[in-house]
C-alpha cells in the first residue's frame, strides 16, 4: 500500500486504497478548482463594489440601495454563466439538466402557479361582479370591485377593488 491515493486509467480516475471512485477524475478536479477560483473572484469583486457603494450611501441612500441591487443581480448572472460554462461542455447535458430542473420546479411550485392563474382569471375574466358574496379558502366576504389594485381577503370595506370579509358577529346573525 505504497500509493494509497493515485490517478489511473485513460481518464485519470482517482483511486483511494486501490478502489476506483466513480466521477472523480482529473477533469472533475480541474472543474472544481475553476469553480472555487470563480467563486473567490466573484466574492472579491462583490466586496470591492459594495465598498464603493458605501461612498454613495452617505449622500444618496436610495441610489446606493439600487446600486447594491444591480451589483447582486449582475454577479448572480455572471456566476450562473461562469458555472454553466465550466460544468457543461456539451449542450445536450445542459439541455437535460435544464429540463430536469424545470420539471422539478414546476412540480414544486404547482400550487403557486395555479394560484397565479386563478388570480389572472378572476381579474380578467369578470368572474365576480361587484356586490357578490363569495367564499375563498373558507373566508366568506363581499366583493367590492375588480382591478389591478384589488385587495386581499381581510381588506377593509370601501377599498378600491377589495374583498371585505363578513365578520363573525355578522355570520352568526345570518345563520
Amino acid at each position: 500500500m505504497d500509493n494509497w491515493i493515485e490517478f489511473s486509467g485513460p481518464d485519470h480516475t482517482l483511486q483511494l486504497f486501490g478502489v476506483q471512485l466513480v466521477g472523480f477524475s482529473a477533469q472533475t478536479g480541474k472543474k472544481l478548482l475553476f469553480t472555487v477560483v470563480l467563486l473567490a473572484l466573484a466574492w472579491l469583486l462583490a466586496r470591492i463594489l459594495r465598498a464603493l457603494t458605501t461612498l454613495i450611501d452617505r449622500r444618496y441612500e436610495r441610489a446606493a440601495f439600487w446600486w447594491r441591487q444591480a451589483i447582486r443581480v449582475l454577479l448572480v448572472i455572471l456566476l450562473v454563466i461562469g458555472l454553466l460554462s465550466i460544468w457543461f461542455d456539451q449542450p445536450g447535458r445542459l439541455a437535460t439538466a435544464m429540463g430536469l430542473f424545470s420539471a422539478g420546479l414546476a412540480f414544486a411550485l404547482q400550487r403557486v402557479v395555479t394560484a397565479l392563474a386563478g388570480y389572472v382569471v378572476i381579474l380578467r375574466g369578470d368572474t365576480f361582479n361587484v356586490g357578490d358574496r363569495i367564499t375563498m379558502g373558507g373566508v366568506r366576504g363581499d366583493h367590492h370591485g375588480n382591478g389591478p389594485a384589488a385587495g386581499s381577503p381581510g381588506s377593509r370595506s370601501g377599498d378600491v377593488g377589495s374583498f371585505a370579509p363578513v365578520h363573525r358577529a355578522a355570520r352568526a346573525h345570518q345563520q
